[in-house]
C-alpha cells in the first residue's frame, strides 16, 4: 500500500505492465511513456530478483500450487488481475473518485486479498514482471527451465485487458444516468 501513494506522482504508480498496457489501451497513458514504465517495472523486478538471490543465496519463482491446473492457474490470474484492473479504474482513473485520499489502500487491500486467495493455487503474479523476471533471473543463473513464463504473461494481460471494456461500459452508463439526475452520478441524490 505504502508504495502505491509514495510511487502515485511519479508514475501514477504504475508497477505492474499489465496496468499499463490496460492504461494505454483505454487511452489513459500514452504508449510513449508506457515503454518507459514497462522498462523499469522489469528492471525493477530483476533487480528485486538478484538482491533476494544475492541475500538468500538462492533465487524466488513464482510456481503455480503442486496440485493446481495449468487451466486452473491461468484463471486465477485472470481473475484477480481482472478484480485489481477493475479497483484501479475506479479509484484511481475515474474523473468520479479523482482527489480520493483512499485509492492506495483500495489497490493495496486488493493485491493483498489476490496474494492471499489465489497464491497458493496460480503462485500470486496478477504482474508479468513479477511474474516472469524472476523466473528468467533463475534461469539464466541456474539454468531452471521449468518456470511458466507463459501464465505470468498470458494471465495478466487477459485479465487487465477484459477490464477495460467493462469499465468503458461502466463509465458510459454513469454518464447517462448523470446526464438523466441533471449532471449527478450519485444514485443518493
Amino acid at each position: 500500500m505504502a508504495l502505491v501513494y509514495m510511487g502515485w506522482h511519479v508514475s501514477g504508480a504504475q508497477y505492474n505492465p499489465a496496468v499499463t498496457l490496460a492504461l494505454v489501451v483505454r487511452g489513459d497513458c500514452p504508449g510513449s511513456r508506457a515503454a518507459g514504465f514497462i522498462g523499469a517495472q522489469c528492471l525493477g523486478a530483476a533487480a528485486a530478483a538478484l538482491a533476494v538471490a544475492h541475500i538468500t543465496g538462492s533465487g524466488f519463482v513464482l510456481m503455480p500450487g503442486a496440485d493446481t491446473g495449468a487451466g486452473t492457474a491461468l484463471a486465477v490470474e485472470v481473475l484477480f488481475t481482472f478484480l485489481l484492473m477493475i479497483v484501479i479504474f475506479n479509484v484511481a482513473v475515474t474523473p468520479r473518485t479523482a482527489g480520493n485520499s483512499f485509492y492506495g489502500l483500495a489497490i493495496g487491500f486488493t493485491i493483498t486479498g489476490a496474494a492471499f486467495a489465489g497464491g497458493p493455487l496460480s503462485g500470486g503474479a496478477f504482474n508479468p514482471a513479477v511474474g516472469i523476471m524472476p523466473g528468467l533471473v533463475e534461469w539464466v543463473i541456474a539454468g531452471r527451465t521449468e518456470v511458466p513464463f507463459w501464465l505470468y504473461l498470458v494471465g495478466p494481460l487477459i485479465g487487465a485487458f477484459l477490464a477495460v471494456p467493462l469499465f468503458m461500459m461502466q463509465e458510459a452508463a454513469a454518464m447517462r444516468g448523470a446526464a438523466g439526475n441533471g449532471g449527478s452520478s450519485d444514485a443518493g441524490d
